[in-house]
């Protein structure tokens, strides 16, 4: 046997080497009419973890299971194998007296990584280990490239993020995030749906972008012969239902942002909102500290949780404080006494914030948010009552106007939530996109254009609204104690390998 597994170990080869035995194998297969690939289905009739699960059910029992082999102990006439399908891996016991001396010769020439069925019985090993004693196997897709690492792990970060598909089959503990990220989904729209919330979906390329502060990616239409842009946010299509009559709608989606990458951001990220008709942004503060509390019992069965080696009690009621509020506590610095553009810049100056000419007053409070506060928030905390410059489609404050009904929820020191009550005067919200449109000219690039149908929408009449949005990512991120964002895509975004 060229390409050898004696007790679980490959020897090193020069991996060309490795490439032709095994291409040279599956030739040889396929001339003497063995194809593994023409195959085209096998009865699996059970799963590993369910044998394993309920062993007393399956002791003795015939089974017939389907996986890739994982590792192999050569003993002469008699192997373990180790497979793994979906749901875990168990040992496999073959033997030369129990499938026949061709079949055993056969079964020698697989390799690690190949894929196989088998039947046999379930039994336990002298020392206490759940087998299959195979009776019958095949060969049903030939690996010709071998498994990284010798099974023990794929080690390069960037190399598992590019391929996922070689992570998951060895480093199966990964698998266990995604299958969480499915239940977390699954358990927001089951929270929802309980609640009237009807889940809709809404275009993914847009006239003109908006509904968020952020660089769009741009495409071509050939038919129309014009550009495109794809959502950065669910927003404004969101509430052109509400206006329509509508009380309670969620799209959970992807959107897709032309900005940097790092720990927290992927050009595309999937995006809860959800909008209520008759409720304002304290209604929406109140839904999102039980929907984050129930997923997080209904997923992981404990509201208190680890990330890092931080403990984050879900379950006590979350802090609430104004952003104004936040950086007094932490700087000295009081906005509210702040009554002019150029008093913030000096301030900004003396605390060395660097500020853009478009800046105004409620930029730079927000920028000494960002700089004095946010990564101190670890334990859920409400920020709420952002500036009017930075919230252009949230409702104003009656006894602040500079100030609106608008929150962001911090966890471990970063945004998981945003949300607001909704601007519903179209007069006041052209002005606010006006505004937009002139800080765009002086060089912000994340401002809004004034959209004509969504305002034209406002005028038929709007009712009071709370709206809300979480990062999906970042909320999976946190109930997997995951440190990055590409841990919780199966597909991150890469830079190309030259």
């Amino acid at each position: 046997m060229s390409e050898e597994i004696i007790n679980g170990q490959e020897p090193e080869q020069d991996i060309n080497e490795i490439l032709r035995i095994r291409r040279q194998k599956l030739y040889d297969l396929q001339q003497a009419g063995k194809n593994p690939f023409s195959l085209v289905k096998y009865d699996v009739t059970d799963h590993v973890t369910d044998i394993k699960n309920s062993f007393e059910q399956y002791e003795n029992r015939d089974v017939s299971v389907a996986g890739r082999i994982i590792s192999r102990r050569d003993m002469g006439k008699a192997n373990f194998i180790d497979i793994a399908d979906e749901s875990g891996r168990i040992q496999v016991y073959i033997r030369i007296d129990d499938i026949g001396e061709d079949a055993f010769a056969e079964y020698r020439r697989w390799d690690i990584g190949d894929i196989i069925g088998l039947k046999g019985f379930v039994f336990k090993t002298r020392r206490g280990e759940i087998s299959i004693h195979t009776k019958e196997l095949v060969l049903l897709s030939k690996s010709l490239l071998p498994l990284p690492e010798k099974w023990h792990g794929l080690k390069d970060q960037d190399l598992r993020y590019r391929q996922r598909y070689v992570d998951l089959i060895v480093n199966p503990q990964v698998k266990d995030t995604f299958v969480k990220r499915s239940q977390i989904i699954s358990e927001i729209r089951n929270y929802l749906n309980a609640r009237s919330f009807l889940e809709v979906e809404t275009p993914m390329l847009h006239n003109m972008a908006g509904g968020a502060n952020a660089r769009p990616f741009t495409t071509h239409h050939n038919s129309l012969d014009i550009e495109l842009y794809l959502r950065i946010a669910l927003e404004l299509h969101l509430k052109r239902l509400i206006v329509g009559g509508f009380e309670r709608v969620y799209e959970i989606g992807r959107v897709f942002r032309n900005e940097g990458m790092d720990t927290r951001h992927n050009p595309e990220f999937t995006l809860l909102e959800l909008y209520q008709a008759y409720t304002d942004y304290i209604g929406m503060m109140d839904l999102t500290e039980d929907l984050i509390r129930t997923v997080a019992q209904n997923v992981l069965g404990k509201t208190v949780i680890n990330y890092g080696d931080v403990e984050i009690d879900l379950e006590k009621p979350f802090a609430r404080i104004s952003m104004a509020d936040s950086v007094r506590q932490a700087c000295g610095v009081d906005f509210y006494t702040i009554d002019d553009d150029e008093t913030a810049k000096e301030l900004a100056k003396k605390h060395k914030i660097e500020v853009e000419p478009h800046h105004k007053k409620g930029d730079i409070l927000n920028l000494f948010f960002e700089k004095y506060v946010e990564e101190s928030l670890i334990q859920p905390t409400f920020i709420m009552n952002h500036p009017v410059e930075i919230s252009p489609l949230a409702k104003r404050m009656i006894e602040k106007p500079d100030y609106t009904e608008r929150f962001e929820l911090f966890i471990v020191g970063r945004e998981h939530a945003n949300a607001f009550s909704e601007l519903n005067d179209p007069l006041d919200q052209r002005e606010r996109f006006e505004a937009q449109v002139i800080k765009k000219a002086k060089g912000d690039e994340e401002a809004n254009d004034v959209d004509e149908d969504f305002l034209n929408a406002l005028e038929y009449g709007m009712p009071p609204t709370g709206g809300l949005g979480i990062g999906i990512d970042r909320l999976v991120m946190l109930l997997t104690d995951s440190a990055s964002i590409r841990d919780v895509l199966l597909f991150p975004t890469m830079k190309p390998v030259d």
